[in-house]
């Protein structure tokens, strides 16, 4: 009785353990495969030990592969062996469906599902401890390791695939988006923005940013004296360009700094006020907004002027506009702090007609279209497709815009309102 469980119990025992090592292959496969390939490298930046073994293991997707996959399989066809041998010491006969049946339910549970979802939850604690097993097992197997490799990686050369040419792990623009909406609270909100507003330079030109021509504060060389300096006394920003008859023919930019020297002049003219201007750093309106950026910090500069195709001006980019693009507006009320839209006791909105598409939207927090026209106005008359002769009003791109004010051939005034926000207001009140 003794002789012949003794056998039996030594197989069952054995069973086991190969249960148990084909678990531990198949937790290692799923652990490796799932770590963060972005936290890995930088745990090993900090000399985790742990990271290091899995990050040299990765290095050799194939080996790692390649050993595992050789010990998985090697230990679940002995085990179905042993399985084999106990079913026909309890039964006096093979039973192969039997057998087949009660090791497939085994494996998958004990062996497969359990072990890769563990390690699917928390492959850093089971990758890390088992790379010391998996460094010295690939030592152990390299040579068949080797051998498989190499039959392995021609066959799939024969069939049109190259084995170096994979995933790199890299990021694209996009994807890199999604990391930061993932987030969550692990990144400020506040941050979260400025990270996305910097991915969205690229997509974004100085042309979207510009301060228009026709709002540009500059100083005419053919003014008198008195008026020039007027204006220089008075002047609200740092930079000021100096033009020649009109802004299309800009001559310098003189800087208020400079400007403070001239009040020590006694015989000041025209011409010393000249001198002391720099010349005009132009660049082109389809600029993005990230190589502007560069070419700024490049040149030592802070204010460009923008020209089209043809060399016209079109207004003025500075390097605070592009800052703001990322940090948003220097205030902590946008609303507040924007002159040219203001909310009515109803919910609408009076807006300027030269605003800019970006600004309404950054403000409001719409989804006006801008890669077309970059203002009200011009987008009431792109989709309008004519002056309008008197005050109309419109459904644009899901918001209703009401012309208050014509001047010429130029919006002058608008009230806008989003229609689901404005009609849950005036509920409200009623």
């Amino acid at each position: 009785m003794n002789a012949d469980n003794s056998p039996l119990g030594m197989l069952l025992l054995f069973f086991v353990f190969l249960i148990l090592a084909s678990a531990y292959f198949a937790g290692s496969e799923t652990a490796m495969m799932s770590l963060n390939r972005y936290r890995l490298k930088h745990l090993r930046r900090k000399g985790h030990p742990g990271a290091n073994r899995a990050g040299k293991l990765l290095e050799k997707t194939d080996k790692l592969i390649g050993v595992i996959l050789i010990g998985n399989n090697f230990v679940n066809f002995l085990a179905a062996s042993i399985a084999t041998s106990v079913t026909i010491i309890l039964l006096g006969e093979p039973a192969p469906l039997a057998t087949a049946v009660v090791l497939t339910l085994i494996v998958l549970i004990f062996a497969e599902v359990t072990p890769k979802t563990i390690a699917a939850l928390y492959p850093e604690k089971v990758a890390y401890p088992s790379s010391y097993i998996l460094i010295v097992l690939l030592k152990i197997l390299y040579p068949v390791v080797w051998v498989v490799n190499f039959v392995s990686n021609g066959l799939l050369r024969l069939l049109g695939f190259n084995s170096e040419s994979g995933d790199s792990h890299q990021l694209t623009p996009e994807e890199l988006r999604t990391v930061v909406y993932e987030s969550g609270e692990l990144i400020p909100q506040r941050r979260h923005g400025m990270l996305l507003n910097i991915l969205d330079l690229e997509k974004v030109t100085v042309n979207d940013i510009i301060v228009p021509k026709h709002e540009i504060i500059g100083i005419d060389e053919d003014d008198d004296l008195d008026e020039i300096l007027e204006q220089i006394s008075t002047a609200q920003h740092t930079r000021i360009p100096v033009f020649k008859k009109n802004m299309d023919n800009i001559i310098g930019m003189l800087h208020m700094r400079s400007a403070g020297r001239l009040i020590q002049i006694e015989n000041l003219n025209k011409a010393t006020i000249i001198q002391e201007t720099t010349e005009p750093y132009f660049i082109p309106e389809s600029t993005p907004l990230h190589t502007q950026l560069f070419n700024f910090q490049k040149n030592k500069m802070r204010m460009a002027v923008v020209v089209d195709e043809y060399g016209a001006v079109k207004g003025l980019v500075t390097l605070e506009d592009i800052l703001e693009e990322i940090v948003g507006e220097f205030t902590t009320d946008l609303a507040t702090a924007s002159k040219d839209i203001h909310e009515q006791s109803d919910g609408s909105f009076l807006i300027d007609g030269g605003t800019s598409i970006r600004d309404i939207n950054r403000v409001l927090s719409w989804n006006l279209d801008s890669s077309g026209a970059k203002t009200l106005n011009g987008l009431l008359m792109e989709n309008l497709e004519s002056i309008p002769e008197s005050s109309i009003g419109l459904e644009l791109q899901g918001y209703y815009a009401e012309i208050v004010h014509l001047k010429g051939n130029i919006i002058r005034t608008v009230r806008m309102w989003d229609p689901s926000v404005y009609n849950e207001e005036n509920e409200s009140k009623g």
